[in-house]
């Protein structure tokens, strides 16, 4: 999603007119879940997917048709059997996707620059959009932002009751979700929800994981107490790179919550009981730490000494990453972002 905002803002800030366009609901088999977008620009690029085949490649052509007018759309597909058949597309379900043509007017170009701004700074807020379909065709979309404090950055055409009700759902939204209002509908997306990969240690195994790590959406911070290893020429697709004295002290200042993954990849077991031991105190979703289950036993027998429950332990993953073989560290970056994934997604494993 970070690549969507940076992309609508910059192409506003150039005074280009695209269409942003978002499944904003969904049932049964289909291509992407609600919430995924890809933007449209008026010479038929496309950047980001909403699933492929044929259902982008429609929603494509209608967006381009719009962008002269200056309108919007909402499309409904239907992808049951008859119909993915004629699609050449392998799911069934239906999803309705909105065509939201984004002019650079001073209003939107302001919002857009503030969804970037939340999303690059890690912080926490909605992103809103309100569709008019009070008349035959979809009206006028109005965009804005509410902060994780209820506060609105947005002109809405809403009573003040109304306004406050759509505030406080989008406060408490933790998914995409859509909300009635007169003449229409708020569609609700939480931005800067993105999960936060803290991969501490440098090394070959950590440069590969925070690489693909960062192709699926986490923002990645790396740490370690070599600056020939912790530095921006070796990892250029993270957000923070930082070098610490030593992993005493390694976790970041602010407080770790269920979006925040640990990835414990040090140069040897004794740093990797150090974070560990930091880690196990912290509230994050997902703990996963490098080595074989002799010195990973080794290091859940020193931290029970030390005070640690076994309800601690159990939180680990270890040896961390998916059971697929995995040799070099390329592939052993490989199984751990597939596990990072996995858990990101909800499944158990």
């Amino acid at each position: 999603m970070d690549t969507i905002a940076q992309t609508a803002s910059d192409l506003l800030g150039k005074g280009e007119t695209f269409v942003l366009a978002t499944i904003i609901s969904h049932s049964g088999s289909t291509p992407r879940t609600s919430g995924s977008k890809m933007i449209v620009t008026a010479d038929g690029r496309g950047i980001g997917t909403i699933g492929g085949g044929l259902l982008e490649a429609e929603v494509m052509s209608r967006a381009v048709k719009l962008i002269p007018t200056g309108a919007s759309d909402l499309i409904p597909f239907d992808l049951g059997l008859e119909n993915v058949a004629s699609m050449d597309m392998i799911c069934g379900g239906q999803a309705e996707v909105l065509l939201d043509c984004i002019t650079p007017d001073s209003e939107t170009v302001a919002i857009f620059d503030g969804w970037r701004a939340v999303l690059e700074s890690g912080g926490k807020g909605c992103f809103v959009t309100m569709v008019d379909t009070a008349g035959d065709h979809v009206g006028p979309v109005k965009h804005g932002l509410v902060s994780a404090r209820g506060e609105v950055d947005g002109n809405f055409p809403l009573s003040a009751n109304e306004l406050e009700r759509v505030a406080a759902a989008a406060s408490r939204s933790a998914e995409i979700r859509t909300v009635r209002v007169t003449g229409g509908f708020a569609v609700l997306e939480p931005a800067g929800q993105v999960c936060a990969a803290y991969l501490f240690g440098a090394g070959h195994v950590a440069r590969a994981t925070a690489h693909l790590a960062s192709l699926v959406g986490f923002r990645v911070s790396v740490a370690d107490d070599r600056k020939e290893y912790a530095n921006r020429e070796r990892y250029p697709d993270a957000q923070e790179v930082r070098v610490l004295e030593d992993f005493n002290r390694c976790l970041p200042d602010t407080a770790m919550g269920q979006n925040d993954f640990v990835i414990i990849v040090t140069r040897g077991h004794l740093h990797d009981k150090t974070v560990l031991a930091q880690a196990l105190k912290t509230h994050a979703g997902y703990i996963g730490m490098i080595g074989s289950r002799r010195k990973r036993d080794a290091t859940y027998a020193a931290l029970i000494k030390e005070g640690f429950s076994q309800a601690d332990i159990d939180r680990v993953h270890s040896p961390i990453g998916l059971s697929i073989g995995a040799d070099t560290p390329e592939e052993i970056a490989v199984s751990i972002v597939g596990e990072l994934i996995a858990h990101r997604a909800g499944m158990q494993l």
